[in-house]
Parts: C-alpha cells; sequence; structure tokens
C-alpha cells in the first residue's frame, strides 16, 4: 500500500479541459442554421458558424482553448441574429417575430415620406422577409435592420455631445409622439447609435470591443470628430392610436420599471402612455447623465420637471424640445468644448482624459468643427 507521501507522487489524471460551452448550437441558434440556405438565397450570408457543415474552428485546428475563435461567440438574444448583406458587405441585424402591431409601427417609421425625414430617429426597416412555412402559416417574418451599437460606448467625451445627444433623443420621441405614437419601453437598451461614421471598419456582431474578423480590437474615430446619429429601437410594447381616439391603454412595464403611476395600487387602469414617455426618457438623463457625470448640471431643472410624480404635471415632447432649445442657447462656445467627467472618476485618470482631451479639442478648434458635433439631416 502506498505511503501518503508516494501518493502524492502519483501522477493525478487530467481532467478533460471543457473546450467551449458554445460547441454546439443551442435551441436558439438552430433556428437560423435551418435557414441560412434560404438566407442566402435572399442576400444575406451567415457567420460560419450558422451554415451547413460547420467544424468548430478550435476542434479542426485541435485547440484546447477556443476564447478567441470568432466562430465560438454566438448572439445569445431569442430572436436576433446578425447577417452580412451580400449586395455590399453590410452588417445588418435580422430580428425574428410575427407579423404583428411591432412590425406595422416600426415599417410606418420606414416608409415615405416618414422615413427619409430629419426628425425621425426609429430605426429603419431595410427588408421583411417571410420565413417560408410548410403548413402554409406566413405569420412568421424576420425584418432587416442596420446593426447598431449602445449609445454609450463608447463614452461621451464633451458636453457638446452630450447636448446632440439629448436634441436627437427629444426630437426622435416628439416626432413619433407627433405621429400619434407612444414608445412604451423607453430606456437605455432601447436607444442606439449608428456606427458606421464612428466604426468605419465596423466590429464583431457578438463581442463589439473586438474587430469583425476577431483578430484585434476594435477601431474607432474619436467621437466628437463623427458626428453620429441616435436612434430608437424595438417597438414591441408601442402603441399607435388614430387622431382623435382615447389615448388610454392598460399600463406595461418595459425596461425602466420605476415611473410613479406603475407602483400605486391601481396600476391596472387604463392610463395616458404619452406622459410615461416622457417620464422614461427624463429618467434615462438621469440615470446615464445627472448622478455620473459632471457637466450637464444645465439640463437637470428640465430632468426633474419630466421626472414629476403626477403624469398630467409634466411637460409634453413638444413642450420639452422649445425649452431644451432655450438652455441650449444659453451655453457658451467654451462650456460645449468641456471635458465630461465621471463623478468617482480617480484622479490620475482624469489627468490623463483632460490632457487627451486638450489635444483633441485643439484639432477640432483649428479644423472648424462645430463643438455640437450634429450630423448631417
Amino acid at each position: 500500500m502506498a505511503t501518503p507521501q508516494e501518493a502524492s507522487k502519483t501522477p493525478q489524471p487530467q481532467k478533460p479541459h471543457p473546450r467551449s460551452l458554445h460547441e454546439s448550437l443551442d435551441r436558439i441558434e438552430s433556428f437560423w442554421l435551418d435557414h441560412s440556405e434560404w438566407l442566402e438565397e435572399k442576400g444575406y450570408m451567415l457567420r460560419p458558424r450558422y451554415r451547413h457543415g460547420w467544424v468548430p474552428s478550435w476542434v479542426a485546428e485541435n485547440k484546447p482553448k477556443p476564447f478567441m475563435a470568432e466562430d465560438q461567440r454566438y448572439f445569445g438574444h431569442p430572436d436576433t441574429m446578425d447577417a452580412t448583406r451580400i449586395s455590399d458587405n453590410a452588417l445588418v441585424m435580422m430580428k425574428l417575430m410575427n407579423d404583428s402591431l411591432e412590425n406595422e409601427i416600426a415599417l410606418y417609421f420606414s416608409t415615405e415620406p416618414l422615413a427619409s425625414h430629419p426628425r425621425n430617429h426609429c430605426v429603419p426597416i431595410y427588408e421583411v422577409l417571410h420565413v417560408p412555412d410548410p403548413t402554409g402559416d406566413d405569420d412568421e417574418i424576420i425584418i432587416v435592420m442596420p446593426l447598431l451599437r449602445p449609445f454609450y460606448d463608447p463614452r461621451f467625451k464633451s458636453v457638446g455631445e452630450a447636448v446632440e445627444f439629448f436634441r436627437q433623443i427629444f426630437e426622435g420621441l416628439q416626432f413619433m409622439h407627433e405621429h400619434n405614437v407612444a414608445h412604451r419601453d423607453v430606456s437605455s437598451l432601447n436607444i442606439m447609435m449608428d456606427p458606421c461614421p464612428t466604426f468605419p471598419e465596423m466590429f464583431h456582431p457578438a463581442a463589439i470591443s473586438r474587430s469583425r474578423d476577431f483578430k484585434s480590437s476594435a477601431k474607432f474615430h474619436t467621437r466628437t470628430s463623427r458626428p453620429t446619429k441616435y436612434l430608437f429601437i424595438d417597438f414591441g410594447l408601442s402603441e399607435k392610436f388614430e387622431p382623435g381616439q382615447d389615448r388610454k391603454v392598460i399600463p406595461i412595464c418595459g425596461g425602466d420599471r420605476s415611473p410613479p403611476e406603475f407602483q400605486h395600487d391601481g396600476a391596472e387602469e387604463e392610463i395616458d402612455p404619452f406622459p410615461t414617455d416622457v417620464y422614461c426618457i427624463g429618467n434615462l438623463i438621469r440615470r446615464k447623465f445627472l448622478r455620473p457625470l459632471k457637466g450637464v448640471d444645465f439640463i437637470q431643472p428640465l430632468v426633474e420637471d419630466m421626472i414629476q410624480e403626477d403624469p398630467t404635471k409634466r411637460p409634453t415632447m413638444d413642450e420639452v424640445v422649445l425649452r431644451y432649445d432655450e438652455m441650449v442657447k444659453s451655453l457658451s462656445y467654451w462650456r460645449l468644448r468641456s471635458m465630461l467627467v465621471e463623478r468617482d472618476e480617480p484622479m490620475l485618470i482624469v489627468i490623463f482624459l483632460a490632457v487627451a482631451h486638450i489635444y483633441r479639442t485643439t484639432i477640432h478648434i483649428f479644423t472648424f468643427r462645430s463643438p455640437i458635433p450634429r450630423p448631417p439631416s
């Protein structure tokens, strides 16, 4: 019998290395594999992971650690998938849904004359594909949209950038309200940015910090040098009213569950959803800008009115836009050029960012770039 000392020297069997959690497709991904050839016929190529005959690259190359392999990444969100448009190699996003009100509202804002309106900040729908169904049920569709990016990544660097962001989201929500549409799910998840000007080579759809081929970090231009367009997405909870229709609906909680009208015992009573939109967009600014950042305090009085407990006391989006325009007029050139700083940022990082900001701002001044980076209409 071996002594404890001898046993400790005996080679122990090695546990097999888990090469990847994503070595096989899950249930959500299987739909896209099953329809990959059909989508290719329609002009959209899925990534290698979702093509028939795919063998994981780390298996084919006998690599034990696949963490930096492009084809081990999957989007991970139910009913959504990225693809490449074959005609121009552009990255797009696809969403599987039933042919419902969500599709109707999205297409409404993607149809002329609204589609090209400069105040329209709803995500454009490039195409609607009807999923082939052997049972003859054509209720399932795929809408094709541009690939977007969270509005806060990369971070805002100047007050002027934040000013332009506020203008666009106020204007976009005002435009929806003018056309009798309440979004009903305004949150940081449902406002995105068009990444094309900032990321000319784009990025990997399932890992946005990586390059499109996954071989390096995603490369981007300094944000203030590339005017950005911000877009509302996801109309799954939205409601469209006919002119003159009573604008009342049963409350439905979206990404922001904090509106006061959702908290009381009578939350099942029908309400006007438009003041709730106003609250949610004001609350987004409070949480994402006023609380964590220094430099945007000028908008605080307006935000406080937008998030009042009584929905009837909140300003309409028309009033918000008018008041905001007046606020912006009062901001000086140098205030707009000033750097945004996180309240809890370490001093050494602040100093580093300040040096970079001075260098970047000097270039922008000498190249006559506006302190408010507004994209072309």
